[in-house]
């Protein structure tokens, strides 16, 4: 099957329903080894574009990846950008923010991280948790020393999803591009990943006691999360709902939405007459070199 990131892109201004949304589609690749050549084959393409964005150094490439627990995030960041330069990828990870995080503004943490011009910047999980698990548990909301009125804004997920609108469009108007993707994993597919981690010994550490009661609310985070999708998914910066229950499709899937993203971004190498001329005379004194 051929992948077509569009068939997974949220329309701008969309009313995303999740559970029309597939949790499993038909596979892009026919065997596990036609999986590894199709990934090894985006890896190294992912793996050119990355040099020629950072040769060009105008634009940068921000990905955020959202999903519930165990939909697969670090493996996706593990697969898909094994073959890209460290020095011109960052990964960040977000959890609960500290105090000192919690003094400014919900996109401050985040907006330090954000990749220089020539760069891949990868976001596991963002300043989306600010409209998601917030929004799901508001005893957090709560305990953020906001003004008064600020916590009793009926309006107040309303205003953090046109901040975040806001910001997107700022970072599209200075050079960079943001590709969005929400892993869509289905409750039954996260249960089975569950227990496969309470029953190997060497996963037992990606499992608390958290993530049951998370799993507790998972209906509140569906509509957490379909809120959110409906309400920040643009033109310039949409989200992408990959199903997430076959890993290794998830994989390629992504890869090939970054691919993408990045072939339509105005990338060249670098080109000077200037430069070109004194190249060649430089090239000249090192031939004459060995005369």
């Amino acid at each position: 099957m051929k992948i077509k990131p569009r068939k997974f892109r949220v329309p701008p201004s969309g009313k995303v329903k999740l559970r029309k949304w597939p949790t499993l589609v038909d596979p892009c690749y026919d065997s596990k080894a036609d999986y590894q050549r199709i990934l090894e084959d985006h890896v190294a393409g992912l793996s050119k574009a990355q040099n020629l964005l950072y040769a060009d150094g105008r634009h940068s490439l921000l990905v955020i990846l959202q999903a519930m627990d165990a939909a697969g995030k670090d493996g996706v960041i593990e697969h898909v950008m094994s073959g890209v330069n460290p020095q011109g990828c960052q990964v960040f990870s977000f959890k609960h923010p500290s105090p000192g995080e919690l003094s400014h503004d919900f996109l401050w943490r985040t907006t330090r991280c954000l990749p220089e011009r020539g760069r891949i910047g990868i976001f596991n999980r963002s300043y989306y948790e600010e409209v998601l698990i917030v929004r799901v548990h508001p005893e957090i909301l709560r305990s953020e020393p906001l003004p008064a009125e600020v916590l009793a804004d009926k309006d107040i997920w309303e205003k953090r999803y046109r901040s975040i609108r806001d910001l997107e469009r700022h970072l599209g108007c200075n050079g960079t591009r943001i590709v969005k993707i929400f892993l869509h994993l289905s409750k039954e597919e996260q249960r089975k990943r569950f227990l496969a981690r309470i029953d190997d010994p060497d996963k037992n550490w990606k499992f608390s006691r958290s993530d049951i009661l998370e799993r507790a609310r998972w209906d509140d985070y569906q509509d957490a999360y379909e809120a959110c999708l409906s309400a920040t998914s643009t033109k310039a910066a949409p989200w992408y709902v990959v199903p997430a229950d076959d890993k290794p499709n998830a994989r390629l899937i992504v890869s090939r939405i970054i691919l993408e993203a990045l072939g339509e971004m105005a990338l060249a190498y670098p080109r000077s007459p200037t430069q070109r001329r004194e190249l060649l005379a430089i090239r000249r004194q090192l031939a004459n070199e060995s005369r």
